[in-house]
């Protein structure tokens, strides 16, 4: 084999499979869900303190999904995809 048809050869291939592609978007909506859930919770006049900021779901929810799908990533991008 030339190293013309060797290059050819890798040249089409990707680096992950279907399924770790797969496993990345989900990461990836994971994470976007966690950034909306942490979104908001501003009051319209600034001389107001709004409690709602520390509510549960941008405390502990958001951030927890955002850490999920930063791990989903690690093992979409770890995983095998001839399995």
């Amino acid at each position: 084999m030339s190293k013309k048809e060797i290059h050819k050869k890798t040249e089409n291939e990707f680096l992950f499979g279907k399924k770790n592609y797969m496993i990345m978007l989900v990461g990836l909506i994971v994470i976007a869900l966690g950034f909306i859930l942490m979104a908001g919770g501003g009051s319209d006049d600034p001389t107001v303190f709004n409690e709602e900021i520390y509510n549960f779901q941008r405390i502990r929810l958001a951030p927890t999904l955002v850490l999920i799908g930063l791990a989903i990533e690690i093992y979409a991008i770890l995983a095998n995809p001839n399995k």
